[in-house]
Parts: structure tokens; sequence; C-alpha cells
């Protein structure tokens, strides 16, 4: 079995092993190292582009930490000094160079020889590797322009703006003892897990009361974050942000069309399996109505599961589960290795950013998982969905340059939620008795029918936002209303709480710290479960085909990445069908 071990990073022979960032002059004269070093050859231009590789991944790393820290503790103003120093007094500098080095890079006259001696084709003298990250550069010096480093700065300062003000929401019910405790929205929604309606019913209104007294607040920020991005888009030369995005992003493998292909699909092939769910839990409850605190309940009046008692016990079985499903002990040992580092912050507390995620970092290789967990299904789901990416961020760590290590958030998603699926099988470590297990396994899979019309709820609306600018707050609602109702069921009354309804978006981190990431979740959801589905079929054979995708990092298409796990990329009404036939088919399976 793979022990803990402490790693360290790579040797630091261009910058300096001392290198401590406080200033932009302290980096600044390795940049004009790089900008006006002479590259009389191919061996010096490959050089040269692990030089750039080793600057950029300290830098990554060094704003790494600020940010991880300031979400750790948002009360303490020096983290958040650290982190707006960076964005207001580095990131500026580095979108200006980096700029620069792109092209130069694509503009050398040795960018054809970066070959390798092991090339399937020698008639081939570009790599598919270097091709992928030559096309990414191309695309950014085509959208560059130094009128929107401001704006961008502005926009990275005022997108942290949400976490803060989330982070800050707290709300007080009764404890145990029936006596008032202030608690953090995460832990008050353990609540609505409770089999007493009565008590849900609280804790439902206590959060949506809490988020609507901020709604205008949160809502005028997004009206001034569409203002900035929209004005970035256009000086980019694109009619719209939505455009602009795609191409930032390295959206190559598909395009705004396949997204509305995305919508309509679920909108068909999910919806009406989401209603059939809503229809049942009314029933099975016996409830007339069925009110937005009756969605999380178990059906049957059972005590909601509690997986682990802390985040200790939560990292325990989470290695035990890894353990299990790999049996060489390498997935487990990723996450002893970060508990031995301590690149962890499982529980929730007052005065964190709410959410999670799985941090890389890209001079060591070990990244940090962040999250708030309490002690519900919920979180154990979070908790191997970041450990998957983490195993990606270890399967990719010795790939020699920063740009290979870093694929596009629909790898990155399939990498993480086909964990979730992979992990189910051996859940029995935080479920010992076969009926929580069982349940446990229903919910989750029953959670992927609900979370598939939620993804295409937020991305249809986000289009919807950025092709219409100019809209007002009254459009707006009306808009997201008109796209909520699309993909939500019927059976869920929301009598006297419409306020509340129209404004279910702010609830979305997404929306505002990162517009237009969301539809890598249902892409990467399909592929995930089309790797379930393999490894159903054969164990070993799926597993490797997971561990043969995230392991070329982003030195292929997307499409050839899923088709290295042995999945398509495909966003088809018909193949979305087929999965959810297989989702259901397993469901009815633990339903018996």
């Amino acid at each position: 079995m793979t022990t803990e071990l402490t790693l360290s990073r790579p040797a630091r022979p261009f910058i300096g092993e001392e290198m401590d960032l406080k200033t932009w002059d302290d980096v600044k004269p390795l940049f004009d190292d790089l900008l006006h070093r002479p590259l009389p050859d191919a061996t010096a231009f490959r050089q040269w582009l692990h030089d750039r590789s080793e600057l950029e991944s300290f830098l990554s790393e060094d704003f790494a930490w600020r940010y991880i820290r300031m979400t750790c503790d948002t009360a303490d103003p020096g983290l958040t000094e650290r982190f707006n120093y960076f964005v207001e007094e580095i990131q500026p500098h580095l979108l200006t160079y980096g700029n620069e080095l792109d092209k130069r890079t694509v503009e050398s006259p040795f960018v054809d020889e970066l070959t390798d001696p092991s090339d399937r084709d020698p008639s081939d003298r570009s790599e598919p590797k270097y091709a992928i990250m030559l096309r990414g550069m191309k695309t950014a010096i085509e959208i560059f322009r130094e009128e929107n480093i401001p704006l961008q700065t502005e926009l990275q300062t005022r997108e942290r703006e949400y976490g803060a003000t989330i982070g800050a929401m707290n709300v007080t019910l009764p404890n145990d003892e029936g006596q008032p405790e202030e608690i953090t929205l995460p832990k008050a929604s353990d609540r609505l897990y409770n089999t007493n309606r009565a008590v849900r019913e609280q804790a439902w209104r206590a959060i949506w009361e809490r988020r609507y007294a901020d709604h205008e607040k949160i809502s005028n920020l997004l009206t001034d974050l569409v203002r900035l991005r929209h004005q970035v888009a256009q000086n980019a030369g694109f009619a719209n942000f939505r455009d602009y995005s795609f191409a930032a992003l390295g959206r190559f493998d598909y395009t705004p069309a396949d997204c509305f292909n995305f919508h309509n699909s679920v909108a068909e092939a999910v919806v009406p399996l989401l209603n059939q769910l809503a229809v049942s839990r009314k029933a099975a409850l016996g409830v007339d109505p069925l009110r937005p605190w009756d969605t999380k309940v178990d059906v049957q009046g059972r005590p909601p599961l509690e997986p682990f008692a802390n985040g200790e016990e939560l990292l325990e079985k989470t290695v035990q589960c890894f353990d299990n499903l790999d049996t060489s002990g390498q997935l487990g040992g990723f996450l002893r290795t970060m508990r031995a580092m301590h690149h962890l912050d499982l529980e929730s507390r007052k005065g964190k950013s709410p959410g999670g995620y799985n941090y890389p970092l890209e001079e060591i290789g070990v990244p940090f998982i962040f999250m708030n967990a309490t002690s519900s299904l919920r979180d154990l789901v979070t908790m191997v969905h970041e450990g998957g990416h983490a195993i990606h961020s270890f399967l990719t760590r010795d790939l020699p340059l920063k740009a290979f290590r870093n694929p596009p958030m629909e790898v990155a998603e399939l990498a993480s939620m086909a964990m979730e699926l992979l992990s189910m099988d051996h859940w029995d470590v935080f479920f010992p008795n076969p009926d929580d297990l069982r349940r446990a396994r229903l919910q989750h899979l029953e959670s992927i029918i609900e979370t598939l019309p939620w993804i295409a709820t937020i991305d249809k609306f986000q289009h919807w936002v950025y092709e219409n600018p100019q809209h007002t707050d009254a459009e707006r609602t009306q808009n997201w209303l008109r796209i909520y109702e699309e993909f939500s069921d019927t059976a869920t009354d929301w009598s006297g709480f419409e306020h509340f309804k129209a404004n279910i978006w702010q609830r979305q981190l997404h929306l505002f710290d990162v517009p237009f990431y969301y539809i890598e979740y249902g892409i990467a959801q399909l592929g995930a479960i089309g790797v379930w589905r393999n490894y159903r079929q054969d164990p070993e054979a799926g597993l490797q085909g997971y561990r043969n995708a995230l392991s070329l990092g982003y030195q292929a298409t997307i499409p050839e990445i899923y088709a290295a796990a042995n999945v398509p990329f495909d966003f088809s009404k018909e193949y979305i069908r087929e999965l959810m036939a297989f989702v259901s088919e397993e469901i009815e399976k633990l339903g018996e």
C-alpha cells in the first residue's frame, strides 16, 4: 500500500531556489530575459519554453496560495490585501508579458521543430501536444487588448465580492437543546434532510430570508460584472461576452449551437425523468402540496444519512474508499500525501468562503482541497469529486510544461464527476449498513437527474444574460423564470415564495466568479456516466481508461481525451437518452 509522502517541488535552475515574490520588480528581470534572450537554435528554444514554464508555474502557485488563504479566512483583511495586491500590481504585468511571450513562441522559426523521437509519425514535425498548446496561444494573441488589462483587474477584484458576501451569511436557528445558535448556511442546509417538516421549513425560510436580505446587492454586482465583461468583449472585437468567452476559454471543440443542442436534449430526455421523481416524492411523502423544503428529505421518513462525523473522519474514509477502488494504493496514496503536507481544509466554519474546490499547485504538483463539510451525503460527494480533481493533478504532475498540465474544464470535470460514480460501489466504508449504502447510491443517481437540468438552466441563463447585456433587472427576472420553468419539475409549489424563486440564480457562484464555466459540468457528467458504465462492464479496463484520459493532461483535443477513456464526446438527444436509460436501470435495481 502506498504510504504518505512529502513531495518537494522541482529545482528552479532559471528563477533561483530562493525566489520570493514581494513586488513586480522581483520577477521583471526574468520576464525581460525571456523576452530578449537570443534563441539561435531549436535546443535553445526548447530550453526557453521550459524556463518560461518554470517561472509561470512559480507565479501560478504563489497566486494559488494567496487565494486559498483568503478563502479559508475571509475575515482576515491582511489575506484579502495580499490577494488583491497580486491581482492589482502583478497580474496586469503578467498579461502584457504573457502576450509578448506567446507571440515570440508562435513566431519562432523553430516552432515546427518541436519534435520528439518517440513521435508515432516521423513525417509529422509538430507533436500533437505542442499543436494544442500553440493553438491556445494563437487565440490568446488574437483576443488580447491592452485596454482590457485594467478592466480584467477590476473584474477580478469585483468577482471576489460575491464570495465575501455569501461567506458572511449566517442564520440563527435552535440547536439540539432548543437554544438559538448562529450557524453557517451549509450547516443550516443540513436541516433540509430532517424528517420533521416543521424543522425543514424553518431552516429553508431562514436560509432564503438571509439570502434575500442581500439580493439587491448581489443583483447589482452581477449588473456591474456584465457591464465590465461586455466592454472587454467589445474591446476585443466580439459582439458579446459569450462569444469572447468561447475564445478565451479555448472552446475549440464545440460551439454555442452545441450548447443549445445540449439544452434541448436535456429538456426532452431528462426533465420528464425529473418530473417523475418529483411526482413520486410527493406521493411517497403524502404531502399536498410538495414544497421547496420537501425536496431533500428521505421519502420513507428515515433520518439523514451521516457518512462521517468530522473532517478528519471524512478524509480517512475517503482514503480507504480510494484504496478499495484502486488496490494498487495509488489513488488513496495521493490523498495521504495531501494529508501529510496539510493541503486540506475540509470543515465548514464561520468566515470561510462558500463552496469547495481543488486548487492545483503548479510547482509542487500537490493540490489543495477546500470545502465546507458538515456531515452530509452531499459533503461525501463533494469530497470524492474534489478527490477526482486531485488525482488529475497528481497524474499530470510530471508533464514537463505548465501548458500540458492545464486541461480544459470539460476534461477536469470528467476527472471529478467520474470519480463520484467510480467510488460509489465502495461507499460501504461510509455506510457499513447495506440499506444505508443502497440509499446513498440511490440518492446520488437521482441527483444526476436533478443536476443536468440545473446545469442547462444556468448555462442557458448565461447565454441570455450576455446576448442581452443592456437588460434591466425586470427583464433578467422575467427571463430567469422562463428558463427556470423550462428545466424544473411541475410538482413543487412555490406559492408565497415567488420572490425567492426569482432569485435562485444568486446561489450559483459560477455566474459571478467564473462566467460561462458551467456547461462543462454537464458535458463531463455525460462522460462520467460513460466511464462508470465501462467500469461496470470491466472494472480494470474502466479504471485504466479513466487513468489514461487524465494522464494526457492537455496534449490532445477534448474528443481525443474522451476517446482515451473509451467514451464519446456527444451531446445528442439520442446519446443522452441512452445514458439516462442506463442510470434509470441502475436506480430501479437499487429500489428493488
